[in-house]
């Protein structure tokens, strides 16, 4: 049996902001529970729900030297779905109101306190590691503070660990002096090629140079991280990295993200009836939304964070243009205000034709995933992306550009060949998405059989996590063995 520890700064059901949480909190539990015993750890936040704080179970607390000063450590932990859960408590750090409150020097004290603290709290707890799998900026400093740790005694040497990074464009990125005066690290780890980067202290790279393997969540991102366009100033890293670095693509929780059993959706369905049942979720949606209840205008949806990097600019270049054609557009999220308004303007332009609805629903996007027909994502970058699996799990045909995740999943429909799950374009241009956007179209009106097929090959694809845990034990096993 082999010991893994997760460490990360969020994870569902506890804390959520991203899609870092839903791999944290669904990949352990797909283990082999036969050869892995796997156990996350994250802070205790203030602001859990109260649900969750009255599950936690108290195990002790003892001090750790800081920041130059004496530093509460409390351990609490919990058990669900057959996986130990531990949280590392100090209210002077994770009392904020979000996870991530407050300015950027304060992130990189607090996260660091927690880096320690994860290492430290090893032995207290009784158990031991083979290996640490760390997740995003936030946890950076493990991998450098196990190789500081090896000086201090036999029971953290060869602990191996495995650095994913879920978003390269997020570092922990601060002042050299400031970041060892909180560490407490050495001179020697503030180097060019250790924790320094561009004269500041750079915490993702202490942990991508630290690590024993480097992941991140798709193959394609893997790629297009060594480049300067998608690098964010390391590329140069990525690239010396490269034969440690690998793509693994994120799962999607196939019990929570399922059409035949999801409850909160007009009706349910199947690969087998979805020509019969869509339809029905489609009419409840448009009726829900406010749209022409009209079964046979293509309605596409978009489920995002409205920022650049998800391609909003190109939508927002073309979305006049769009809606003279005989679609319907249905928005959900929140983000840049020039967007949001963007989409209200169209909502009151075209009332009835397009939806704004500029806040987050987890139960409304079901409804919106499972009534589209098509789901737009022309992102800019995407390491990953959820929102395609989603759509393809529902058999909403996504309409993205190749990159990153998207690139990964989504087979581009060859009306020749009959293949594909859905449609992409390649470069960053608004011209283009429109016209593959228009192209979706076609085929949804004029050769309806096909688009069905697409859709019984988009359902059919598999990217639960069990697919993604398999690959990570093959990691592991390169690591620690069987």
């Amino acid at each position: 049996m082999k010991n893994i520890l997760f460490a990360s700064s969020e994870c569902v059901p506890f804390i959520k902001t991203g899609g870092l949480a839903d791999v944290v909190g669904s990949l352990p539990k797909d283990f082999d529970k036969e050869k892995y015993d796997c156990r996350v750890v994250l802070p205790k936040y203030m602001c859990m729900k109260q649900e969750w704080v009255e599950r936690l179970e108290y195990i002790t607390n003892f001090y750790m030297d800081f920041a130059g000063e004496n530093r509460y450590v409390g351990i609490f932990k919990t058990e669900l779905n057959g996986v130990t859960f531990y949280f590392i408590d100090n209210e002077f750090y994770f009392s904020g109101f979000a996870p991530y409150d407050g300015d950027p020097k304060w992130n990189i004290e607090k996260f660091s306190f927690f880096c320690k603290a994860v290492l430290s709290i090893l032995p207290v707890i009784g158990f031991r590691p083979d290996l640490i799998h760390c997740h995003d900026w936030q946890t950076g400093l493990i991998p450098v503070y196990l190789d500081n740790f090896r000086f201090f005694g036999e029971y953290y040497r060869g602990i191996k660990t495995v650095m994913t990074i879920h978003n390269l464009k997020f570092q922990g990125v601060w002042d050299t002096k400031t970041v060892q005066g909180i560490t407490g690290l050495p001179d020697y780890y503030f180097v060019p090629d250790k924790l320094e980067a561009y004269k500041d202290a750079n915490m993702l790279k202490g942990g991508i140079v630290y690590a024993d393997k480097v992941t991140t969540v798709s193959h394609s991102y893997a790629e297009e991280i060594k480049t300067p366009f998608y690098g964010e100033g390391l590329d140069g890293l990525m690239a010396a990295r490269s034969n440690d670095l690998c793509g693994i693509v994120n799962g999607l929780d196939y019990n929570d993200w399922n059409p035949d059993t999801d409850y909160r959706i007009a009706k349910t369905f199947n690969v087998e009836n979805f020509r019969k049942n869509k339809p029905v979720n489609k009419a409840a949606l448009q009726e829900e939304l406010g749209l022409d209840k009209d079964n046979h205008v293509m309605l596409i949806g978009i489920v995002s964070r409205l920022t650049d990097q998800k391609g909003f600019d190109l939508i927002d270049y073309m979305m006049d243009e769009m809606c003279q054609d005989a679609v319907q557009i249905a928005v959900l999220g929140t983000g840049d205000p020039k967007y949001e308004n963007m989409f209200r303007h169209f909502a009151w332009k075209y009332a009835g034709k397009v939806s704004a609805n500029i806040f987050y629903s987890d139960d409304l996007s079901h409804r919106l995933y499972a009534g589209c027909d098509a789901f737009l994502m022309p992102s800019l970058f995407e390491p990953c992306g959820l929102s395609q699996l989603m759509s393809l799990r529902y058999g909403t045909l996504p309409i993205v550009r190749e990159t990153g995740g998207l690139k990964d999943t989504v087979e581009p429909y060859n009306e020749f060949e009959k293949t594909g799950t859905g449609f992409s374009f390649s470069n960053y241009n608004a011209h283009e998405m429109l016209n593959t956007v228009r192209y979706a179209e076609r085929i949804y009106y004029d050769k309806k059989r096909d688009w069905n097929k697409m859709i019984e090959r988009a359902m059919a694809q598999d990217f639960s996590w069990m697919n993604s845990a398999r690959q990570y034990e093959d990691l592991y096993r390169s690591l620690i063995g069987e």
